[in-house]
């Protein structure tokens, strides 16, 4: 009902708000773990009115967006994201006195989509299935062809934050090689052996069999893998990108799948998005879904039915050190000094 704000108590002192739009299960453990100072507010964000109302005396608000136009929110402490990204908010427009965290948990879901994507590829266990209920035992012992493995194919990871890490670990224990390049750059990684700097992407993309993009988008990442780095790439390399779609080139990857100049591509992370609310339309403005050397999910490589349970909590443990004055945890903007009564680790 527009103009409706619904409160669930949970205690009095301190106010959290979240979205209508959001409130559709997936912070129901919220309330679980959060500590008796808090209630929450669920605000009807396309009442301009009652999104103000809402927000005038919020202490915190649990949103991935802070764009214009927004209300006024002069007791702001807190912009928990509910994820990782941060190319949504504007922090030029988040309050001074509030704090912006952001949360993970994401990575593990993430990272095992990633060896699906890849041993889907080496194997392809849909097509094997798809013959021998014709009948035909194609990819057999009695008749080949082989299908491959991982193990000792080159995994190239672009990105080297936690998502990648996880990659990372689970591609070291099916006994393939790791290359990663990332903006900060090291060489006694646990892992992988050496980081390399954003600059030795093109030998990655030419020593790897899958290359996967986990890197955030920010400046100098838009548009990263263009025309000139799909070329870097081997004719049979997949690529993954389960970060954000705008570091892949779209039309630079449509023609390097159109033209068969790579392997293929698995992308879970797209360049058009449809609104809150109404999920359908396509996602992107070439015709992917035209092309029969990619595989295209709806960004689900994190939805796990393990990842709102720890996001739950994450947030709750952020929300109850802010209520303690105790240090919060993923800050990617503190405070000005002046304005913040709250301690930022």
């Amino acid at each position: 009902m527009p103009g409706r704000t619904d409160t669930l108590e949970v205690g009095q002192r301190l106010k959290l708000v979240i979205k209508a739009t959001e409130n559709d299960g997936r912070f129901d453990l919220l309330p679980t773990f959060l500590d008796p100072p808090w209630r929450i507010a669920v605000a009807d964000t396309t009442d301009a009115g009652a999104f103000a109302d809402a927000l005038r005396d919020a202490d915190a608000f649990v949103s991935m967006r802070w764009r214009a136009p927004m209300p006024a929110a002069p007791q702001l402490k807190l912009l928990q994201l509910p994820g990782a990204g941060l190319d949504d908010v504007d922090f030029g427009l988040v309050p001074p006195a509030a704090a912006v965290c952001n949360c993970f948990e994401h990575q593990i879901g993430i990272a095992e989509f990633v060896l699906c994507a890849m041993l889907e590829r080496a194997i392809d266990m849909r097509s094997l299935d798809a013959n021998l209920r014709r009948g035909n035992w194609t990819g057999s012992y009695l008749c080949g062809p082989l299908h491959g493995e991982l193990y000792g194919r080159t995994v190239g990871i672009v990105g080297y934050g936690r998502i990648g890490r996880e990659v990372a670990r689970r591609a070291q224990a099916f006994g393939m090689r790791l290359r990663v390049v990332s903006r900060t750059a090291r060489s006694n990684d646990d892992l992988a052996g050496s980081v390399e700097p954003l600059s030795a992407l093109p030998s990655l993309l030419g020593a790897s069999d899958f290359v996967v993009v986990t890197l955030p988008l920010a400046e100098g990442t838009a548009g990263l893998l263009d025309t000139a780095a799909l070329r870097c790439m081997k004719p049979t390399a997949w690529l993954i990108n389960v970060s954000r779609g705008g570091i892949v080139d779209e039309q630079a990857l449509f023609e390097a799948l159109r033209l068969r100049r790579i392997g293929g591509a698995v992308i879970d992370v797209w360049y058009r998005y449809p609104p809150p609310g109404r999920p359908s339309g396509p996602p992107a403005t070439l015709p992917f879904h035209e092309l029969d050397n990619i595989v295209m999910t709806p960004h689900a490589s994190a939805w796990t039915d393990g990842l709102l349970p720890r996001r739950n909590r994450a947030m709750a443990d952020n929300l109850n050190r802010l209520a303690r004055g105790a240090p919060l945890l993923n800050v990617v903007r503190a405070p000005r000094p002046h304005a913040a009564s709250a301690r930022v680790a």
